[in-house]
């Protein structure tokens, strides 16, 4: 399976593509920052990010995207960027047909690291080890998609079956 993975921000997007299957190492294919200039107005900064995020999807091909569910933080500016972000990220995925799942930060730290508690560099560590990489991903946004690419290579698989067996029960077992 490939995976995209996007580490929202308006100010700096992560990208990571990888392949693999669950239970197994994966792949490193790509990763990227996508940057916007906060000097720009905030439409052509989100149209810049969605040209960027589409041109990835159709060059890279990946079966499904994942991002990183936008949680509250204190400061209300940051987060409004980063939901804005994480919306385009959606859209790109939705725009190319492809099932998007969003993943909390915990979530991401427990897939990768085995504690939802991990800081950045330990999930840095953790990705640089899982794709075997000779130097860490950099910068930080970039290991962060790659780490949400693996969580979703890892557990998205069986979260879709999960929702889809959930499904077809709520519909009385019919397919």
């Amino acid at each position: 399976m490939r995976v995209l993975g996007v580490d929202p921000g308006l100010t700096r997007c992560g990208v990571g593509v990888v392949e693999g299957v669950p239970g197994r190492p994966c792949t490193l294919i790509a990763y990227y920052v996508v940057y916007t200039d906060p000097a720009d107005d905030l439409s052509l900064r989100l149209l810049h990010l969605d040209q960027s995020l589409t041109k990835l999807v159709a060059e890279h091909q990946p079966e499904s995207v994942a991002v990183e569910r936008v949680f509250s933080q204190h400061n209300v500016r940051t987060v409004m960027g980063t939901a804005q972000a994480s919306g385009i990220a959606v859209l790109a995925g939705a725009r190319a047909g492809l099932p998007v799942q969003t993943y909390t930060p915990s979530e991401v730290k427990a897939a990768v690291t085995g504690s939802g508690q991990a800081d950045k560099a330990q999930m840095t560590a953790m990705v640089t080890r899982l794709l075997r990489l000779a130097e860490p991903p950099k910068p930080a946004d970039a290991a962060d998609a790659l780490a949400l690419a693996i969580c979703h290579v890892w557990r998205g698989g069986t979260r879709s079956k999960l929702a889809e067996a959930a499904d077809r029960a709520r519909r009385g077992g019919a397919r």
